[in-house]
């Protein structure tokens, strides 16, 4: 056996997980024919060629700040900024940058940030970096951020966080109020669009555009909907020129391909058009989420859009299921702790744009041999 010395603990600690039902390991592949229900991949993007025409460099050499910054880095955030309404956006290596490095960046010492307890935890641990008071809300309880804002008007900045749709839960905060609220005691408000921009919204631009309410600071992802990788913040020029010098997450990072770059530029030009692909997904969906309550019943918690979490509860119980569904050709995995809370323990389906009646029908009955004890 190998002399681990100094990380000897980490083996006891490996059982622990393995014994809790909490340790993750990378599993095969799925096999041919296998339905995946539980990417992110909403309108089914990810599995198209790459955008074409795309003739550029394939890296960027170095951080932007130093001879990385490239015209097509400059159009990408251009056409993003314009697809959502702003006047400037600035382009991530990932959603988890995107969010570590704009929370730490903005919030410092003596603010205050207001956080829905179910935040993404690039989310939390930017809050964390930032040295801001974190208060840490209920769940889209909306009174309560109000008064944890009330409550910090001695502090020189506040901050308001939330994800616009929550991606274990599937469900969205009150935004129209949370505006409101930010505006009555002068707080920005920040929120995250990873899992609703592109399939969510007019012209996909999400749920903040849905509802009509205007974020100080938008957080997307281009690994979801969008189907490539990458991640970006919108807002005022202000913020991007903020963000340019002080987020160490873009500071520090080599900027991405500028062939990504371009093939992003194509993309949110083709997700912009794309109502039908979207109206498919809804169709989808709302077939699914009946079908599935056909099944499952209650487990199925409440929720919209193209989420459908199937509430099990302990984490074996929940990687048995996922087990079975895999032997059946369906792809969905168990989400456990810390992910989720204790005893929380689910099945994350995800519909996407292109599933058929056929699939469906395939899934559905898959659930219902593989839900019974």
């Amino acid at each position: 056996m190998t002399d681990l010395g100094a990380l000897r603990h980490l083996a006891a600690e490996i059982t622990a997980l393995e014994q809790a039902g909490l340790l993750r390991k990378p599993s095969a592949p799925p096999p041919a024919g296998c339905l995946v229900l539980c990417s992110n991949d909403y309108l089914g993007y990810g599995t198209d060629p790459w955008p074409a025409p795309v003739e550029a460099p394939s890296g960027a050499g170095a951080s932007r700040l130093v001879s990385g910054h490239h015209a097509e880095h400059a159009l990408a955030e251009q056409t993003i900024a314009t697809w959502l309404g702003f006047e400037a956006a600035l382009l991530f290596s990932s959603g988890y940058a995107a969010n570590v490095g704009t929370l730490s960046a903005l919030a410092r010492p003596g603010d205050v940030i207001v956080s829905d307890a179910l935040n993404h935890a690039s989310i939390i641990d930017g809050c964390r970096l930032s040295g801001a008071k974190v208060v840490v809300v209920p769940h889209r309880d909306v009174a309560a951020a109000e008064a944890a804002l009330e409550q910090a008007q001695g502090a020189p900045r506040r901050w308001l966080v939330t994800e616009s749709y929550f991606s274990m839960d599937g469900d969205s905060p009150d935004l129209v109020r949370l505006r409101a609220a930010c505006d009555r005691w002068d707080a920005a408000l920040i929120v995250d669009e990873a899992h609703a921009v592109g399939s969510l919204g007019p012209e996909g631009r999400g749920l903040a555009a849905r509802a009509g309410v205007r974020p100080d600071v938008l957080v997307g992802a281009l690994g979801k909907a969008l189907g490539l990788q990458g991640a970006f913040v919108a807002g005022p020029m202000v913020l991007r020129t903020w963000l340019w010098n002080r987020a160490r997450s873009f500071v520090f990072s080599t900027g991405i391909s500028p062939a990504l770059a371009a093939a992003i530029r194509h993309r949110v030009l083709r997700v912009a058009a794309d109502d039908e692909a979207r109206a498919r997904l809804d169709r989808v969906t709302s077939r699914l989420r009946a079908d599935l309550t056909s099944v499952v019943g209650d487990a199925l918690l409440p929720s919209h859009g193209p989420i459908l979490p199937c509430f099990v509860g302990p984490p074996e119980e929940a990687i048995r299921i996922s087990l079975r569904l895999r032997e059946r050709g369906i792809l969905v995995q168990a989400i456990r702790p810390p992910t989720v809370p204790p005893g929380t323990s689910r099945l994350r389906v995800t519909a996407h744009a292109r599933l058929t009646d056929a699939d469906l029908s395939r899934v559905v009955a898959a659930f219902a041999e593989s839900w019974k004890p």
